[in-house]
Protein backbone atom coordinates (compact mmCIF):
# COMPACT_ATOMS: atom_id res chain seq x y z
CA UNK A 1 0.00 0.00 0.00
CA UNK A 2 1.47 3.42 -0.99
CA UNK A 3 1.39 6.21 1.62
CA UNK A 4 -1.02 7.90 -1.22
CA UNK A 5 -3.40 5.55 -0.81
CA UNK A 6 -2.48 4.99 3.41
CA UNK A 7 -3.96 9.03 3.05
CA UNK A 8 -6.83 8.24 1.10
CA UNK A 9 -8.03 5.65 4.17
CA UNK A 10 -7.22 7.86 6.80
CA UNK A 11 -8.91 10.28 5.18
CA UNK A 12 -12.07 8.30 4.38
CA UNK A 13 -12.28 6.95 7.73
CA UNK A 14 -12.26 10.52 9.86
CA UNK A 15 -14.94 11.32 7.14
CA UNK A 16 -17.00 8.38 8.01
CA UNK A 17 -16.56 8.96 11.58
CA UNK A 18 -17.83 12.54 11.76
CA UNK A 19 -20.79 11.82 9.38
CA UNK A 20 -21.70 9.15 11.93
CA UNK A 21 -21.01 10.89 14.94
CA UNK A 22 -23.25 13.93 13.31
CA UNK A 23 -26.41 11.25 12.97
CA UNK A 24 -26.12 10.64 16.40
CA UNK A 25 -26.34 14.03 17.59
CA UNK A 26 -28.94 14.25 15.15
CA UNK A 27 -31.09 11.83 16.59
CA UNK A 28 -30.38 13.25 20.59
CA UNK A 29 -31.96 15.93 19.43
CA UNK A 30 -35.00 15.13 17.86
CA UNK A 31 -36.11 12.95 20.55
CA UNK A 32 -38.67 14.53 22.13
CA UNK A 33 -37.57 15.07 25.87
CA UNK A 34 -39.53 13.60 28.71
CA UNK A 35 -42.45 15.87 29.72
CA UNK A 36 -41.47 15.90 33.52
CA UNK A 37 -43.31 17.68 36.32
CA UNK A 38 -40.07 20.48 36.71
CA UNK A 39 -40.82 21.12 33.18
CA UNK A 40 -44.93 21.49 33.37
CA UNK A 41 -44.00 23.78 36.17
CA UNK A 42 -42.01 25.91 34.19
CA UNK A 43 -44.33 26.12 31.69
CA UNK A 44 -47.05 27.21 34.29
CA UNK A 45 -44.77 29.68 35.67
CA UNK A 46 -43.84 30.91 32.16
CA UNK A 47 -47.74 30.92 31.67
CA UNK A 48 -47.81 32.92 34.38
CA UNK A 49 -45.39 35.88 33.81
CA UNK A 50 -46.70 35.84 30.31
CA UNK A 51 -50.36 37.20 31.78
CA UNK A 52 -48.29 39.36 34.25
CA UNK A 53 -46.34 41.45 31.30
CA UNK A 54 -50.11 41.40 29.35
CA UNK A 55 -51.93 43.14 32.69
CA UNK A 56 -48.53 45.65 33.25
CA UNK A 57 -48.42 46.47 29.46
CA UNK A 58 -51.99 47.40 29.49
CA UNK A 59 -51.64 49.45 32.60
CA UNK A 60 -48.26 51.12 31.16
CA UNK A 61 -50.07 52.13 27.93
CA UNK A 62 -53.67 52.83 29.12
CA UNK A 63 -54.61 56.07 30.16
CA UNK A 64 -54.83 55.80 34.21
CA UNK A 65 -56.71 58.74 35.06
CA UNK A 66 -57.78 57.06 37.98
CA UNK A 67 -55.95 56.08 40.19
CA UNK A 68 -57.87 53.91 41.96
CA UNK A 69 -58.32 51.23 39.14
CA UNK A 70 -54.37 51.23 39.07
CA UNK A 71 -54.08 50.38 42.81
CA UNK A 72 -56.57 47.46 42.19
CA UNK A 73 -55.00 46.15 39.25
CA UNK A 74 -51.50 45.83 41.18
CA UNK A 75 -53.15 44.57 44.49
CA UNK A 76 -54.48 41.81 41.64
CA UNK A 77 -51.17 41.26 40.61
CA UNK A 78 -49.58 41.16 44.22
CA UNK A 79 -52.31 38.10 45.59
CA UNK A 80 -51.26 36.33 41.97
CA UNK A 81 -47.92 35.70 43.44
Amino acid sequence: MHWAEMVVAIVLIVTVGRVLQARQRATRIIQPAEDTPEAARLREEVRALKERIAVLERLATDDNSNSARLDREIERLRDRS
